[in-house]
């Protein structure tokens, strides 16, 4: 898949009330939730406690924090830790993306205009250029870039010193990072989905940080529909709070939040629209599969990338999909889910029965 089909899938993908990636509303409400230290942080302890460790040994060495790299899927914290990282070390922090620097000159000026101990936040690294991304070899080893001045026999290389600085590089697809960039990060951590109870207190602190009576009912009703994701239950806690506003006294309990999210078509397991319509038609359609991906998107009149990229990671992650090499098959938790009854063929675990005759 080409950036252009990328793009578009993001696009579909976006317009979803449980997408993991940010719109313009999500990056508003963020900057006012989001945790300003590790001790506000919810969630991650692992990599909480290693990045403390990291911090805390470079400002009592009085040196600039190793380079850190920060993985995992969209929603989970990457750019809040990169921020904390910043305030951690009392440093400021630029923030520019992988797809912004096409040209190796545009990271040689930002390179060049750094401060000493400053933080650099590359999002989505892995989709920076290849000359840019070799420029950054020497920049995060030997803080120095070699800016090319003219072409062809005449070019001359001009070393530049750069100040020592800390590069914070977050993606969401670690392997396309080449072994030589991942090497150069002294702490690597990759960021796992949240478990209910971690979300229910993301959910609590935000209703505070928002203003928004909630009881611990409500909390976790909205904490179980998040898809392990903080973005997205901050997303459905403010669609909640709004029908909380208007069809209710304004205070969020069980009741109330499982009514809103039943308006937003966001079902108790976090599905919604177009992951139960890819459900149903592999379902009542294909007799549970298998059945091929080209074949499920046209029976659901969505894209194959928006079928393939958008709806089927979580469907699988649930295990209530999976994926076979005849095609897409349904699980007995699929069935269940909808309320369904497998046909005799479908019986047993994804489908095994009917794939290989056993």
């Amino acid at each position: 898949m080409n950036w252009d089909d990328e793009t578009t899938t993001s696009t579909a993908a976006d317009a979803r009330l449980v997408a993991p990636a940010a719109d313009g509303e999500d990056s508003a409400v963020e900057a006012a939730l989001r945790p300003k230290s590790l001790d506000e942080f919810v969630g991650q302890e692992r990599v909480r406690q290693q990045l403390d460790l990291v911090l805390r040994a470079a400002r009592q060495r009085g040196a600039t924090a190793d380079h850190v790299l920060l993985s995992g899927a969209p929603g989970l914290g990457k750019t809040t830790l990169s921020m904390i990282i910043a305030s951690e070390m009392n440093a400021p922090i630029r923030i520019t993306s992988g797809p912004a620097i096409q040209h190796a000159g545009d990271l040689a000026a930002i390179l060049s205009s750094l401060q000493e101990g400053e933080v650099l936040f590359l999002d989505e690294i892995h989709r920076m250029s290849r000359p840019a991304e070799e420029m950054l070899y020497m920049a995060m080893e030997d803080f120095r870039v070699d800016v090319i001045v003219g072409k062809g026999p005449g070019a001359t290389a001009i070393p530049l010193e750069l100040p020592p600085f800390t590069l914070v590089g977050a993606t969401t697809r670690a392997g396309l990072l080449p072994p030589p960039l991942r090497d150069r990060f002294g702490f690597t951590a990759h960021m796992e989905f949240y478990e209910p109870a971690e979300l229910e207190r993301v959910v609590h602190r935000s209703a505070q940080l928002l203003d928004v009576v909630i009881d611990a009912d409500g909390a976790a009703e909205i904490a179980g529909r998040s898809r392990g994701t903080p973005r997205i239950a901050n997303r459905l806690l403010r669609r909640v709070r709004d029908y909380a506003q208007v069809e209710a006294d304004g205070r969020i309990d069980r009741e109330v939040a499982a009514a809103a999210l039943q308006v937003y078509e966001v079902d108790t397991r976090g599905l919604d629209r177009l992951d139960r319509a890819v459900l149903r038609a592999l379902l009542k359609l294909f007799g549970g599969g298998p059945v091929g991906l080209s074949t499920l998107a046209v029976a659901v009149g969505e894209e194959r990338e928006t079928v393939e990229e958008v709806a089927e990671p979580f469907l699988v992650r649930e295990g209530l999909l999976a994926r076979t090499p005849r095609g897409r098959v349904a699980t007995p938790a699929a069935w269940a889910h909808l309320g369904l009854t497998p046909p005799q063929q479908a019986q047993g675990a994804s489908g095994q029965q009917g794939l290989f005759g056993t």
